[in-house]
């Protein structure tokens, strides 16, 4: 089992619902430093923790035990959400202003 790839489908998963890992580790009840154990794959992770994390991110232990097969489009999102990632904070209301915008122009270009 390859604890790194977990890891990183948790830390994947936990940035997409807007959690720090100290927010996921207080609701999961671990340390913030097993919680970077985890998502660096340092340490292994117990099944009581993994379903807590599973619960926590409202997703299946499936997906944050084995990869899935992406489509095109999930290969898409996780482009635009690295995009979204190298934002500081204070830009990324900015940035989605910016891809709501495009979004509304292309849908009018479809009309």
């Amino acid at each position: 089992m390859k604890y790194f790839d977990i890891g990183q489908r948790i830390r994947r998963y936990r940035k997409a619902c807007g959690l720090s890992q100290e927010a996921l580790a207080g609701k999961v009840g671990i340390s913030v430093t097993h919680m970077s154990h985890i998502e660096t794959g340092n340490t292994k992770l117990s099944l009581p923790v993994l379903v807590k994390i599973a619960e926590e991110l409202s997703v299946s232990t499936d997906a944050l035990l084995f990869d899935a097969p992406k489509s095109d489009k999930a290969k898409l999102s996780d482009d635009v959400q690295e995009i979204l990632d190298s934002f500081e904070v204070d830009e990324l209301p900015a940035a989605i202003e910016v891809l709501k915008t495009l979004r509304n122009a292309l849908a009018k270009q479809r009309d």
